[in-house]
């Protein structure tokens, strides 16, 4: 069957399915005359450019935008080459991070008639309307930050789809009050509020609709506005319902904490920005924090709610040691939180955290997503560890997979330096950090709770066969069936609930 034609496609590519793009919704909402004439396309950076670019020229479209970002830049690349190639009178527009620096452009930006930088809902038709008519427009333009009480929501334009199976992404404010050298919300000058009189209806009408896990972006989103979203969520409290929010733990108030504790446990996720526990490291990047009130206020929220923490960590930042960003680690870890994620410095396309590159002599890689190879006090070989710490960390302790086994890997030292030595064994034994199965997975802890550790087997595999039950697994590696000392569990699987998020069902306590 052949594709409605459009005049205007809007595209982009997530990095999965289950994501969505908030961004190209919010455009689309505000094309005003021209939505009628417009469609929305959303692609994953798995799929094959070639496809891409087929299925959007199926549209027979005049105008193309293209949403570019760190994780999907050389996708776009491609597909905006072959765009150009086969279909030259096609006019291509660019918008996104990625693109929103004249000086500082990535390839993608070669295969571009026009470039929109910044918030493009009032520029784009703007410029939609402006070469409809014939009229000129610049090559490169950006966008003033619109005021948002006339913006309007896009979150009309989620589908039934959407609501059943993918991410939906809310943002109830814009802009950041923090200015973190190597975030780009560092160059905003304030927080912004879309009128509640609107959002509200709005969060309402998704809700309806059976929409029940909802992922807000703000980065601030305890700076004014987040009880009354929180209330929305309390007075409406069912079973399934999961909301992300985004937090500065020290910024967190009283009423929050309060707010926080009466929701069910895993219903919300909070993810806690650390970033760095060095003082002057913080200070160095802009990153404005009392270290001491951050872990007072996370341990508090371990104890006294239910809300799942998953917290950020950075390495690689200019000044921070091998030595200092494990003590930061080990108290972060210490907290109680539930996930930690080691992101890896990146020098995102006009950060200020360039300005640090010659001083601390950093080298980052030149094509996404332009993480630090090294600096001077991290040497390659060592940053490259930490790249692969990170990546089974993620595996072994944030999947909760391993609830009861992973803390075994470093009791005997600090965790970091327990969890490095078996990072640098599992780096040693696969020599890859992907396409690792779960029974692959389990079988090298159980080789290296044994044979580097010095653990009984049988308790070994007890263990590991207690983590699998309690996520509802009936199928276990040859190790713990082999060694295990307790019965194997018969008969049907446990029913894992499909209300929340795997990991944070499995940080609840598994099946039901």
């Amino acid at each position: 069957m052949k594709a409605e034609q459009k005049k205007i496609v809007l595209a982009t590519a997530n990095a999965r399915y289950s994501h969505t793009s908030l961004a190209l919704r919010s455009l689309l909402a505000n094309l005003r005359e021209f939505e009628k004439d417009a469609v929305l396309l959303e692609f994953t950076i798995t799929d094959r450019p070639a496809d891409a670019a087929e299925a959007i020229l199926s549209r027979e479209p005049r105008f193309v935008l293209l949403s570019v970002y760190l994780w999907n830049a050389v996708f776009l690349n491609e597909v905006a080459s072959i765009i150009r190639a086969v279909a030259p009178a096609v006019t291509i527009v660019l918008g996104g991070p990625e693109v929103s620096f004249e000086d500082d452009l990535p390839p993608v930006a070669q295969w571009a008639h026009h470039i929109i930088a910044g918030e493009g809902e009032l520029l784009l038709p703007a410029l939609l309307a402006a070469l409809a008519a014939g009229r000129p427009f610049a090559r490169f333009t950006r966008a003033t930050p619109p005021d948002l009480s006339g913006i309007a929501l896009p979150l009309r334009l989620y589908t039934d789809e959407d609501i059943r199976h993918r991410v939906l992404y809310v943002e109830s404010s814009r802009g950041c009050a923090f200015g973190c050298e190597f975030c780009l919300s560092c160059l905003t000058d304030r927080v912004r509020f879309f009128d509640p009189v609107a959002l509200m209806p709005a969060l309402e009408d998704l809700w309806n609709r059976g929409a029940r896990k909802f992922k807000f972006i703000d980065r601030t989103i305890h700076a004014g506005k987040a009880e009354r979203i929180l209330r929305f969520f309390l007075d409406r409290n069912v079973e399934g319902l999961f909301v992300h929010f985004e937090i500065v733990p020290d910024h967190l108030t009283d009423p929050l904490f309060d707010l926080l504790a009466k929701f069910p446990s895993g219903a919300v996720q909070l993810e806690a920005g650390v970033q760095t526990f060095d003082p002057e490291v913080a200070a160095r990047v802009g990153r404005k924090q009392d270290m001491d009130r951050t872990l007072r206020n996370l341990q508090r929220l371990i104890a006294t709610t239910g809300v799942h923490i998953h917290s950020d960590l950075v390495a690689g930042l200019p000044g921070e040691t091998m030595a200092g960003f494990a003590d930061g680690f080990n108290r972060l870890l210490a907290t109680g939180v539930h996930e930690i994620q080691v992101g890896i410095l990146k020098r995102l396309r006009g950060a200020p955290i360039d300005r640090h590159t010659a001083a601390f002599e950093m080298v980052y890689r030149n094509t996404p997503p332009y993480d630090v190879l090294q600096n001077r006090d991290i040497p390659f070989a060592d940053m490259q560890r930490l790249k692969r710490f990170a990546r089974f960390f993620d595996l072994v302790f944030n999947s909760g997979n391993f609830r009861r086994t992973a803390p075994s890997l470093w009791a005997a030292d600090t965790p970091f330096n327990g969890f490095m030595r078996f990072s640098d064994w599992m780096h040693d034994a696969v020599h890859n950090t992907a396409d690792i199965s779960l029974d692959r997975l389990a079988t090298l802890i159980f080789r290296y709770r044994t044979e580097i550790l010095g653990h009984a087997t049988g308790n070994t595999a007890d263990g590991l066969l207690a983590d699998f039950v309690s996520a509802g697994r009936t199928r276990f590696p040859a190790c713990v069936r082999e060694a295990a000392t307790v019965p194997l569990p018969t008969g049907r699987p446990g029913r894992r609930s499909a209300l929340l998020p795997p990991r944070q069902e499995r940080r609840k306590g598994g099946v039901q």
